[in-house]
């Protein structure tokens, strides 16, 4: 079932009406356009936590994710030594995975980089929006069954290159759909005309380098909140991922 009208009256994509945490996370956050540098290096660190967990495991352990990393501010966690390392091992609030705490200092390092080269980090990030035109969601299939997409394998590769960890393409995607770049909520899900209008509503921040994304289009600011995910009448979406990569 991709949709679940839920004890309020508001229908849902299905697995956000699954647990209370899920509700708030899909009815506020999930998929609404985020250019908030915090936020945004955030969900790279924590999509990377999540590797090999839920995500309903993450969200309920964000407020102490973002204790123990300053905010995650990058500029912070960049300076982060040994002596940080070791007080994250011991923190009973986070996942305590050495080389993902690592993963976190290094990545807050290139996103030091990335700011330099781009201006923001949501400057990089928005550069790789899919298509107003969906070919990028087309060539991936049906939303139901997607896991990434040419935009976020692409993204993955170029963040790979430039020295980040645990940016995989499923990771990628999932990012994506989370910070706004589609727009997954299923169809008939009431987030996801909400969705919709907030990104028509939103201009997404250029790069001062230019674009990362070689012969990928990009959309306008008004085409994309169905580019990139389900078109009108489509299929549900799936939770955040529980994956591995």
């Amino acid at each position: 079932m991709d949709v679940v009208i839920g004890a309020d009256g508001v229908p849902r994509c299905a697995w956000g009406a699954s647990t209370p945490d899920y509700a708030a996370y899909h009815d506020t956050e999930w998929g609404f356009p985020v250019s908030d540098d915090r936020r945004l290096f955030e969900k790279v660190c924590l999509e990377g936590f999540q590797s090999g967990l839920s995500w309903l495991t993450i969200l309920r352990k964000r407020p102490a994710f973002r204790a123990a990393f300053a905010g995650f501010d990058h500029e912070v966690v960049a300076g982060f030594d040994e002596r940080d390392v070791e007080r994250l091992l011991g923190d009973a609030g986070i996942v305590r995975h050495r080389g993902k705490i690592e993963a976190a200092v290094t990545n807050a390092a290139r996103a030091r980089e990335l700011v330099a080269e781009h201006g923001s980090i949501a400057a990089y990030v928005w550069s790789w929006e899919p298509a107003a035109d969906g070919a990028g969601a087309a060539a991936a299939g049906p939303v139901a069954e997607r896991t990434t997409s040419p935009e976020a394998v692409a993204m993955s590769k170029d963040l790979k290159r430039r020295g980040w960890r645990f940016v995989g393409p499923t990771t990628a995607y999932a990012f994506h759909q989370a910070m706004g770049l589609v727009n997954d909520h299923a169809a008939g899900c009431a987030a996801r005309e909400e969705v919709a209008a907030a990104r028509a509503a939103f201009t997404p921040p250029v790069s001062r380098a230019g674009s990362s994304r070689g012969g990928l289009g990009r959309s306008g600011p008004s085409g994309s909140s169905s580019g990139g995910g389900v078109s009108p009448g489509g299929a549900g979406a799936r939770p955040p991922a529980d994956r591995t990569g």
